[in-house]
């Protein structure tokens, strides 16, 4: 028989090749043996680094749900990392994931959901979060939605404040800012561990912070002023345009801003540091090893 037999509880994690879900392969590969892991990626090349260590790569993409059977086959849980192509149906995406665990015998189904996925928020990613997740209700099998805060690289959001010494953009509100590598060791944590959870959970740092108090923070690291200037949203997008952002991807992108200070991220959870043994690391964390390099 292959060294892959579908074993006990093995674990699948989809979008291995991309940041997150490739981050928490790494995190699972030195809490759990490479023969309980398995990944279901696009291109089994990208994911070469992988079979060399042992764990099972497989062929599966969300609009082919044959293949998503297959690569799913002997997981006990499956992690569904969310897709983000604008120009797809989303939701009908996540809903072959979901299936294809379900009828590969999963028993739990993870998903990568979003911080503040709540009805109302203006950030529209929310609506495919909660549609995906009124999907695994449905679905009959345990399931675990990981709403992980913002963890992209802060320069998104805070523009080049390093170059200007000013945090210009539009009105925010608190949102606990998250280094993406501590969420995907809290996934594997998640995923390999013992303690499990139902419905919806928050992933984030354990404080919220504005611009005006990153403004402070990076004032403090870097021994000179870095003032914060609120943008009028109709200027800042005006203002994405005119550098080369097609209009309805900057009338988009505004919509992140306008739920930071309705407060839809205003949360934070302990939890993340709970499965992490620590407090993860902060915006000042983040900014310092910005600036260091």
């Amino acid at each position: 028989m292959s060294q892959f037999t579908e074993g006990k509880n093995m674990i699948v994690v989809t979008g291995a090749t991309g940041g997150l879900g490739g981050a928490t392969v790494e995190h699972l590969l030195t809490r759990v043996p490479a023969e309980r892991i398995g990944v279901s990626v696009r291109d089994t090349a990208r994911a070469q680094h992988l079979a060399d260590r042992g764990v099972r790569v497989r062929q599966g993409s969300y609009e082919d749900p044959a293949t998503l059977r297959h690569s799913f086959a002997g997981a006990e849980q499956v992690l569904v990392v969310s897709g983000n192509d604008p120009a797809a149906d989303m939701v009908a995406l996540h809903r072959n994931a979901v299936e294809a665990a379900v009828a590969a015998g999963a028993r739990r189904v993870l998903y990568t959901s979003q911080h503040g996925a709540v009805p109302g928020n203006p950030y529209r990613p929310s609506d495919i979060h909660l549609a995906t997740e009124a999907v695994l209700g449905e679905s009959g099998v345990a399931w675990t939605a990981l709403r992980n805060a913002a963890y992209g690289p802060l320069d998104q959001v805070l523009g080049p404040w390093q170059r200007t010494g000013v945090i210009a953009q539009p009105e925010d509100g608190p949102v606990p800012y998250t280094h993406r590598d501590d969420i995907a060791e809290g996934t594997a944590a998640l995923l390999a561990g013992d303690r499990s959870f139902d419905g919806p959970v928050n992933l984030t740092a354990t404080a919220a912070v504005t611009f005006d108090d990153i403004a402070g923070i990076a004032s403090g690291l870097t021994g000179r002023l870095v003032e914060r200037v609120v943008v009028d949203d109709e200027q800042w997008v005006a203002d994405r345009i005119a550098s080369g952002v097609p209009e309805q991807m900057a009338r988009f992108l505004v919509t992140w801003y306008q739920a930071a200070r309705r407060g839809c991220f205003a949360e934070a959870d302990p939890l993340l540091a709970e499965l992490l043994g620590r407090e993860p690391r902060t915006v000042a964390d983040q900014l310092a090893a910005r600036t260091a390099e």
